[in-house]
């Protein structure tokens, strides 16, 4: 099942993308006498959702809507640096013995193919396609054999960097959280649809020329892993989004570093869970 977020009377409606259109939640909901859904999706709704999949009654057509962020109200949005073998070596780095964990924020996020603004401070902008997992139940402790049982599903997505703000302290924050530094592919599928989150391929391309092409099974530390390792420190909530890291291929670990500027188009894909195109400006 693929889930959507588009605009209604300036806020995000949950919807399911079809190949007939987008199944209307809300109106879906209202017509079997329930109440719409005012908070994140979790692993509860799936059952109804797939109810009103099958149905496939207030089909809307999606040329008319305004995708948002398929991810569309994080409390948290946790991220995990360096997890990809290749890329600790790219980057001159030792390979990490835990999990490099830092975070954005909610003003990262951007409307599906929107334009990014590279803003006016910094310059060494850099790419980073990775594979987001969204958080479905309430996890806390989870062992790595029970954490893929809290996910909801997974998504595309480019956790754009300002290499020059990232490391100007010790602290990666000021290089990640600029406005818009975080597009996301166009739905989030349900990780029934997905199978084995370590066998994904993910590439992304500049200007249509591909500069990342890997797999996730590089990764350093699995998902369920880095799931385990963040819920014995802190509790996570249906809706939080965690990004896993990214390959080998980005600028940062190039001789000549030609950074992103406006006008670059900036691809990011993974297999079985779509893509992501948007323009710096």
């Amino acid at each position: 099942m693929k889930i959507v977020y588009f605009g209604r009377q300036g806020r995000l409606c949950p919807g399911i993308l079809t190949d007939r259109g987008v199944v209307d939640v809300e109106a879906s909901l209202i017509s079997h006498g329930q109440e719409p859904i005012r908070r994140n999706l979790t692993n509860d709704d799936i059952p109804f959702l797939q109810e009103m999949e099958e149905e496939g009654a207030f089909l809307l057509k999606e040329e008319g809507l305004h995708i948002g962020p398929c991810v569309s109200a994080p409390s948290k949005i946790i991220c995990i640096g360096l997890n990809y073998r290749r890329h600790a070596l790219e980057s001159g780095m030792t390979i990490p013995a835990l999990p490099v964990v830092f975070t954005k924020y909610n003003n990262t996020l951007v409307d599906y193919g929107g334009d990014v603004s590279l803003g006016k401070v910094g310059y060494q902008f850099d790419y980073e396609v990775e594979l987001g997992v969204v958080m479905g139940r309430r996890c806390k402790g989870a062992s790595a054999a029970t954490a893929l049982d809290h996910v909801m599903g997974y998504c595309v997505a480019n956790d754009l960097s300002c290499r020059d703000l990232q490391f100007r302290t010790s602290q990666w924050l000021m290089g990640k959280s600029l406005d818009h530094f975080l597009p996301l592919g166009k739905y989030m599928v349900t990780k029934d649809e997905v199978g084995d989150p370590q066998r994904l391929r993910l590439t992304c391309s500049l200007n249509e020329k591909v500069r990342q092409d890997s797999n996730t099974s590089d990764m350093i530390f699995s998902v369920a892993e880095i799931i385990s390792d963040l819920s014995a420190h802190m509790t996570l909530e249906p809706g939080d989004l965690i990004l896993t890291g990214t390959p080998e291929g980005v600028i940062m670990g190039m001789q000549e570093k030609n950074w992103l500027r406006p006008g670059d188009v900036v691809s990011v894909e993974i297999e079985r869970l779509g893509s992501s195109r948007n323009k710096m400006i």
